[in-house]
Parts: structure tokens; C-alpha cells; sequence
């Protein structure tokens, strides 16, 4: 008899959750709403974005644009960045982010209910780490990378999710990219 997969969104066979796989909250689930378009990042993928940081992120602030399920900002959290920003508009969403960060005692996660793009035009902050993984076909990736090089800091890197494949904005290189079924990712540097 052939056992069955869990389809996508499911940890452990349970719909709308996902793991957190390195770090201090290492196993922890993150529970989060079945929404259009929020595909959380699969293990695998985010395995491959913390090799290529160095797994851990000692004092790093970190943004998380378009957070939904929070995978990638908990995982930032959960390996030591000193500061996470999650910006998430969907309120049943940005409910779900508050809620696993009192669940896990995330003190260096800060949730901003806010649209990503106008958060970014309205804001001055730089950040070590940037991801922009926003809803699966959405095309928002593409406005919002066009934003980033001005809350960079000094070395500063950004890390993008989409459904099409990546092309470097002007300001950026590809530093290293991948692919997992429909997903494409690529960690970016500015020139």
C-alpha cells in the first residue's frame, strides 16, 4: 500500500501549518489561515536560503515583506536575528503572526499590519536581510524590489520568492538562485 503525501501547507499531515526547521524554535509550528495565494515556503527551500546565510544570524535585523505565514521571519528569529519586521495586510493572516509570536515568546518579532509597498515608500529603516516572497502570482516582487536598495545596510542582502523566474533589478546581482517545482528563488547583492 502507498502511503500518502501531505499536500502543500501541511506539516505532519495537518492542513495550514508549517515548521520551523533550525534555530531555537527549531520543530515549533507555525499555524497560520488558508488564504489565496499564501504558499509558505517549503522546508527544503528554506534549508537552502539559511546554507547559503551561514544558518545563523547573530544581531541581524531582518524584514519579512508580505509575511503570511511568517516561515521565513520566525526561521530569521529563531536563529538569532536581533530584529524581525513582518509586514502582512491580510488581517486573518497578521492575526496568525501575532499569535505564533506570543506562542513561541518571540521577543525580536515585530508584526506590522500595513501594505507592503506603502510600509516600504513610507519607511527609512535598513535592514541586513530582506525577503520578499509575496502571494504565489501575485507580481508583486518586481514593486517592491524596485524600493530596496535604500533599506539596505552595509553588506546587505535580499532574499526574493516567486512564481516566475528571477531577473535582477537594476541596483542588484543574482548572488545564488535555485528552483523548487513552481518556485524560483534567488538571493540578491547590490552591485
Amino acid at each position: 500500500m502507498r502511503a500518502k503525501q501531505a499536500a502543500p501547507g501541511r506539516a505532519h499531515g495537518t492542513a495550514n501549518r508549517v515548521r520551523i526547521i533550525g534555530g531555537q524554535y527549531r520543530r515549533r509550528l507555525l499555524d497560520f489561515p488558508g488564504s489565496g495565494g499564501l504558499r509558505p515556503t517549503p522546508d527544503r527551500v528554506r534549508e537552502t536560503l539559511f546554507n547559503w546565510l551561514g544558518q545563523d544570524l547573530p544581531g541581524w535585523t531582518c524584514l519579512d515583506l508580505f509575511a503570511g505565514s511568517g516561515a521565513l521571519g520566525f526561521e530569521a528569529a529563531s536563529r538569532g536575528a536581533a530584529r524581525v519586521v513582518m509586514i502582512e495586510r491580510d488581517r486573518a493572516a497578521h492575526q496568525a503572526l501575532e499569535k505564533n509570536r506570543a506562542a513561541l515568546g518571540a521577543g525580536a518579532v515585530e508584526v506590522v499590519f500595513a501594505d507592503a509597498l506603502a510600509w516600504l515608500a513610507g519607511s527609512r529603516e535598513t535592514f541586513d536581510l530582506i525577503c520578499v516572497d509575496p502571494p504565489f502570482g501575485s507580481g508583486l516582487a518586481a514593486p517592491a524590489l524596485a524600493d530596496l536598495v535604500r533599506h539596505l545596510g552595509p553588506g546587505g542582502l535580499v532574499y526574493v520568492e516567486q512564481a516566475a523566474p528571477i531577473e535582477a533589478p537594476p541596483g542588484f546581482i543574482i548572488h545564488r538562485s535555485g528552483r523548487a517545482g513552481r518556485s524560483h528563488f534567488a538571493l540578491l547583492v547590490e552591485e
